[in-house]
């Protein structure tokens, strides 16, 4: 889900391993370059033009599918860290690691990131989740942030600081790779 610690973890796990790490976001943000817009800054996804893209998305699964090709490709050359939504249920390849929050909590971080208000930040995470479970059962027949069937590990971070899960998260990788 948005605004877990996908990327701060993803980011931890490719440093300590000297592995390329490689965002689904960041594909999208090509992908979206490519009609037209123009995607700058972290927050884009929450601005009125990343929304409206979001919308264009919704209507051309071509988009997401274009992406999940090329994120399976880099799983496949190997020696990478990849943060997607939707890999996890549509390839067996990798480890794969589901981090879960409160959309409380989600909100926290977001406010401490992104710096804006918790009611706006919650407000965000909500709209967010309830597109992308939208998105990915229409797309896949993903029961997104509800089916963790697919995943090796699931890391509850309610009661966790980001260092902890950090630590977690590689501690896992380290047992993967012996």
């Amino acid at each position: 889900m948005s605004a877990v610690g996908k990327t701060t973890v993803a980011k931890s796990i490719a440093k300590k391993f000297n592995l390329t790490y490689y965002s689904g976001g960041d594909a999208l943000k090509d992908l979206a370059t490519k009609k037209g817009y123009d995607p700058g800054g972290v927050d884009w996804w929450d601005t009125q033009k990343g929304m409206d893209f979001l919308k264009e998305r919704s209507r051309n699964h071509s988009f997401d599918k274009e992406v999940d090709k090329m994120l399976i490709n880099k799983i496949k050359q190997g020696s990478v860290v990849i943060t997607s939504y939707s890999l996890p249920w549509i390839t067996n390849l990798g480890i794969k690691i589901w981090l879960k929050a409160s959309p409380e909590n989600r909100a926290k971080r977001m406010i401490s990131r992104d710096k804006i208000l918790y009611n706006q930040a919650l407000n965000i995470i909500k709209k967010r989740d309830q597109k992308n479970k939208i998105l990915y059962s229409n797309l896949y027949g993903i029961n997104f942030g509800d089916d963790f069937s697919c995943f090796d590990f699931v890391i509850s971070s309610d009661n966790l600081g980001s260092p902890s899960v950090k630590k977690i998260a590689q501690t896992i990788v380290t047992e993967f790779v012996k």
